[in-house]
């Protein structure tokens, strides 16, 4: 049954201005709803490619923040959205707002209100989210579904982050970070995992694992909690959903499987091996056994899958069709995004990566990801080249950071990407680099790192740029150095 009851007031949406409209969230909900037919405003501190499609189809964007921005449309607007992690509260824009009494409402509230009327799929958990919703919505397209989706990154076969659809089901990811994903109600509820991170908000472990409990009460009546159970925190969360109720089963390996009989197994990995085409894996969905081939490699990307076939099956579609959509899945920008291969000369056969990890476990699945290519190739080393992203998660986990860069063969570490932080003083990269076991050099200088990665990269490298910021633009400078 579709979701039609909501406890929020309703919020006019027949003009929406949106306050950084460029990034990956904000895009997403302001292509649906200029595919619902509404006045979309908005601005953003610089311009990117990600505005040129908006603007292609309707919206109004300015380039910079100021209070006249409100009147793109030729009209005040009728609500406001914003992000109020990344936007200070003195923007010109939310003084204007206030000063007019416009609504300003997070980005959270308007996917809420988007959400309405659909058979509702979020996928939550502290890593995993965009791949695991991006291979639904892919599979779900396959099975003839045509979900509406909204996702924190661009498909690549489709180039899009979001897609107002013709279906029933509506999938998004069910963000953590600032506890927003308690404002929607889904059908199906995912967890990933769940370890702590965004402590700069929660402040302590227990408030952050506790924003997951609320989560697993917000389901629909006949709704269904699915728990990774390979990972103990999202496992746990089952169980205790169980112990309460509430209609939860979970995926995994057939350890996993067998550590957690109190929940309802409904998608076993009985194998998975690497191959020519990726990673061959073979699953016990529900009593039928289903095999596909995943482009995107790690174990990691095998249980994203699971849980993603599992929710299509839940849905109600063809599994057969579903399988063939995960094996068709290409991948997301900037989660192990293939950006070339050097073909001759020094560096002859070394292929450059780029993924969005800024998280200990994250970076160990990458990285332990491509140890699996090289050994798979019979050649090769994995070099990574590291921004941190924010200082506290800096601070919180440098001992993890630093044990999971040393996966790798040799590393150039880059310094902190702040986002939204203000420097702390004394606080460099160099608090990783310091605990490394592995050859690693520190490079403040961000122009610098092509050469950096030249001087300790090898034929049939594997070289991945990783961190959530600035990085990602080396990936094409390093291939071109060492193209030569």
């Amino acid at each position: 049954m579709p979701n039609t009851t909501s406890e929020h007031p309703a919020i006019d949406l027949s003009r929406v201005h949106l306050i950084g409209i460029g990034g990956a969230g904000m895009s997403g909900v302001a292509r649906i709803l200029l595919a619902r037919g509404k006045t979309v405003t908005g601005s953003d501190a610089k311009d990117s490619r990600t505005l040129l499609p908006l603007r292609a189809v309707g919206a109004k964007i300015a380039v910079g923040h100021a209070a006249e921005n409100l009147e793109l449309a030729g009209e005040l607007p009728t609500v406001v959205v914003t992000s109020f992690a990344a936007i200070p509260q003195d923007n010109p824009e939310l003084v204007r707002a206030r000063e007019e009494n416009i609504p300003v409402i997070r980005r959270s509230d308007l996917l809420g209100e988007l959400l309405e009327g659909h058979r509702q799929v979020l996928i939550a958990g502290t890593h995993g989210k965009t791949s695991t919703t991006s291979m639904a919505v892919v599979a779900l397209q396959t099975a003839g579904m045509d979900p509406s989706f909204a996702i924190g990154g661009q498909l690549n076969k489709a180039g899009t982050n979001a897609h107002q659809g013709t279906g029933e089901a509506f999938v998004a990811e069910a963000d953590e970070s600032d506890a927003s994903l308690l404002r929607y109600t889904p059908e199906i509820a995912v967890v990933t995992n769940i370890e702590p991170d965004h402590l700069d908000f929660f402040k302590t472990p227990e408030a952050y694992f506790q924003v997951f409990e609320d989560f697993a009460e917000r389901l629909t009546p006949g709704g269904t909690l699915v728990v990774c159970l390979d990972d103990p925190g999202a496992a746990a969360l089952g169980e205790r959903a169980v112990a309460r109720g509430i209609n939860a089963v979970g995926y995994g390996t057939v350890d996993a499987v067998a550590a957690h009989p109190t929940v309802p197994a409904k998608a076993t990995i009985l194998s998975s091996r690497v191959v020519a085409e990726g990673t061959h894996a073979v699953l016990d969905l529900d009593g039928r056994e289903v095999e596909v081939i995943l482009q995107i490699p790690g174990n990691h990307m095998v249980l994203n899958g699971a849980a993603a076939l599992l929710s299509g099956y839940l849905l109600g579609a063809d599994v057969d069709k579903l399988a063939e959509g995960l094996s068709d899945f290409s991948g997301v920008r900037r989660r192990f995004e293939y950006h070339g291969t050097v073909r001759d000369g020094q560096f002859a056969g070394a292929s450059v990566y780029d993924d969005y990890a800024h998280h200990p476990t994250e970076v160990e699945a990458v990285l332990n990801a491509a140890r699996e290519r090289v050994v798979a190739a019979g050649e090769g080393r994995v070099i990574v080249a590291f921004q941190p992203h924010l200082y506290s998660r800096t601070l919180e986990f440098t001992r993890e950071f630093a044990e999971a860069l040393s996966l790798a063969d040799a590393a150039v570490v880059l310094e902190i990407f702040g986002a939204r932080e203000k420097p702390v003083e004394g606080v460099t990269s160099r608090v990783i680099t310091d605990e490394m076991t592995i050859p690693v050099s520190y490079e403040p200088n961000f122009s610098a790192v092509p050469d950096r990665i030249a001087e300790i990269a090898g034929p049939a490298d594997i070289v991945l740029t990783m961190g959530a910021g600035s990085v990602t633009m080396l990936a094409p400078e390093i291939l071109d150095r060492l193209r030569g």
